[in-house]
């Protein structure tokens, strides 16, 4: 059981190293599509991911594009604050891919035109509040997906 968790020119390495960390906790796949907002070898992806990374199922693309183009008939869940439907409402399905932008800007807006049915939002109650931090999104999205697998 696990997820093939996305992210989208992720910018911030520590963000990236505690989603790799997540990843290999809950069995999941990492993927980065780039360009990124820092090198792989910036010590703070490394710290922390801690000493995990080394076991982490880590895989690169050059691009969306490339990226879709080879995951084109995977099941698919985009996270965005622009979602009208609720993450509570995702149809979980053992490896399927969850998606989440980059911190500045999120999605790309060709996705989030392009498959408005499967964009997913995690409920924030205060107008103060735009987003949460990316690597609690992803943490949120992951174990409430393994929670609705292993029900």
């Amino acid at each position: 059981m696990g997820f093939n968790i996305v992210l989208v020119e992720p910018e911030i390495p520590n963000n990236t190293g505690n989603i790799g960390r997540l990843s290999l906790a809950s069995g999941s796949t990492l993927h980065l599509i780039q360009p990124f907002g820092f090198e792989l070898s910036d010590s703070r992806l490394k710290r922390a991911g801690l000493d995990y990374w080394q076991h982490l199922d880590v895989r690169f693309y050059d691009d969306l594009d490339s990226f879709m183009a080879l995951n084109q008939n995977a099941h698919f869940a985009f996270l965005s604050s622009k979602g009208k439907k609720s993450h509570y409402e995702i149809d979980y399905r053992d490896g399927m891919f969850l998606v989440f932008g980059k911190e500045s800007a999120g999605l790309p807006a060709e996705l989030v035109s392009r498959y408005p049915d499967r964009l997913f939002r995690i409920p924030i109650f205060s107008e103060h509040i735009r987003s949460l931090n990316v690597a609690n999104a992803v943490s949120i999205i992951v174990y409430d997906g393994l929670r609705c697998l292993d029900s």
